[in-house]
């Protein structure tokens, strides 16, 4: 086959610090990629935002930077087939829809704003509980509704443009949908995240917007995650269809081919996240899970939930030590100081910047450092960070064991911190069960590839899905005892109770 007959798939994998764009092969390796990191401003304590239009022009500065690159090698934009995107869920934007612009600024997922307007909410319901049988989860800052209403009531141009009939509520995904293609489209898993959607019938849910103060008329249509949503615009890739659409943790179920019931993976971001395919039918947790939608890859394919358990802070706290700390001067830095020492030294570093995620939902934590002696070095304490991921990790893992009534035998991981040996044998070691760390460390983006390449016939099934996304993996195991593994738990549980009543 000659290069002007080969065939590619895009993916836009947009994250909470970076835009980045990747040209996938139809054997689903790497041929050209480009990244873009960018600040988020942070106005107040606990605010996280962005103007939309910045995330949106870090995307089209990515999409141009691979795509010359890609034509350096040989290729031509016309080559991609199609796009998938992925992209950081719960982070919603306000538009009009006559102008095409902002009317505030997007609030990121992991802003902590909305904590008063949530505590209302909930004695209004009842129960932070009340609608999850509805929408799969519980009444937190971290969902797009909470965002919607704060805007609603805080935001002069939000409330004007919904008096004029032109306001428009997305996540980042329908965002970029609308300003690439000028069609206002969401998917399944992106909705699930809004509290929103009735996860059933994978409509927006008229009890849920009636509680939140949303109109149905101000949300994206709700499409499966591999379709084509529809044409670029204009640019580089003017006229490729997009047709992959997956929030983040999705998409790396999928690019790790999560697709069997019982199978789980977790990604280590900005924050980390572990996601455990339930199959067809959604398991609602009691021990503080989140159910939500896995994938549905097609129009009339049968959708596959998931159990999620979400920690806010995983890769920010490195950053946290880097940035802010002085601590490293690069995040790989983490792993080989850590090295330094044999165990934590008896220091213990909860990363509740913005209280604790699942299973334990702390909004009122925060973060602190237990344990200090003499004795404690640097390396002590990069360990400590590093621990705290895998601790949350292991909470998470044995809420899933008895939701599910699955004994989780592997886990496979991905995203940056998966990087450091070091941390990949800490997690093994905290969790007592094999660790799968594949060679293809950019799942996420995969995912989305593999998503849009199935919506545009690069693909024909699962099956097929599958055998790209398989690739060589690096296990670790366990090389600790029981005890030892036991007594550390136990010194993490002591320093979560620290963490909380702060806030």
């Amino acid at each position: 086959m000659s290069k002007a007959d080969e065939i590619f798939i895009g993916a836009i994998d947009q994250g909470t610090s970076s835009s980045r764009f990747l040209i996938f092969d139809v054997k689903g390796q790497i041929v050209a990629s480009h990244q873009a990191e960018y600040e988020n401003h942070y106005a107040k304590a606990g605010w996280v935002e962005k103007d939309p239009n910045q995330i949106l022009q870090s995307v089209e500065t990515v999409i141009v930077g691979a795509c010359r690159r890609f034509q350096a090698l040989g290729y031509e934009p016309s080559q991609i087939k199609g796009v998938g995107i992925t992209n950081q869920r719960e982070t919603t934007v306000a538009f009009d829809i006559e102008t095409g612009e902002p009317l505030t600024s997007a609030i990121i997922w992991n802003d902590v704003r909305t904590k008063e307007l949530v505590h209302k909410l909930i004695a209004e319901a009842g129960s932070a509980t009340r609608y999850a049988t509805i929408n799969g989860l519980p009444i937190t800052t971290y969902f797009s509704a909470v965002k919607m209403r704060w805007m609603l009531e805080n935001v002069p141009a939000v409330k004007e443009a919904r008096e004029k009939g032109t306001l428009r509520f997305g996540t980042i995904d329908s965002w970029l949908i609308y300003k690439m293609t000028g069609n206002f489209v969401t998917d399944v898993t992106n909705a699930s995240r809004t509290m929103l959607m009735d996860i059933k019938t994978f409509k927006w849910s008229s009890e849920c917007l009636d509680f939140f103060g949303v109109q149905e008329s101000e949300l994206p249509e709700i499409r499966s995650s591999s379709e084509i949503y529809g044409t670029i615009k204009d640019g580089r890739l003017e006229g490729v269809a997009i047709a992959g659409c997956l929030g983040d943790q999705q998409a790396a179920m999928v690019g790790q081919s999560c697709f069997e019931t019982g199978e789980a993976k977790n990604t280590y971001g900005t924050g980390c996240f572990m996601l455990f395919n339930t199959g067809e039918t959604p398991i609602f947790s009691k021990n503080g899970l989140l159910t939500t939608v896995g994938y549905q890859l097609g129009a009339d394919a049968k959708p596959k939930y998931a159990l999620e358990g979400s920690i806010a802070v995983a890769g920010s706290a490195i950053q946290w030590l880097r940035d802010k700390v002085g601590l490293i001067v690069s995040a790989p830095e983490i792993g080989f100081l850590a090295d330094t020492v044999d165990d934590n030294g008896g220091v213990y570093f909860v990363t509740a910047f913005s209280g604790l995620f699942a299973p334990y939902w702390r909004d009122d934590a925060r973060g602190c450092i237990v344990g200090l002696t003499q004795y404690a070095t640097r390396g002590h304490l990069a360990r400590a960070t590093l621990e705290s991921v895998c601790y949350q990790t292991r909470a998470i893992l044995d809420a899933m064991r008895k939701d599910s009534g699955n004994e989780l035998r592997r886990l496979r991981v991905d995203g940056g911190m998966t990087n450091s040996e070091q941390a990949m044998q800490i997690q093994a070691d905290i969790l007592g069960i094999e660790v799968v760390r594949p060679e293809m460390r950019e799942t996420t983006a995969l995912g989305a590839a593999l998503a849009a390449g199935l919506g545009v016939g690069v693909w024909k099934d699962e099956s097929e899905l599958r055998q790209v996304a398989q690739s060589n993996v690096t296990a670790f195991w366990s090389g600790i005892s029981d005890d030892k593994r036991n007594d550390m738990i136990a010194g993490w549980e002591k320093a979560v109770q620290r963490s909380l009543d702060w806030a």
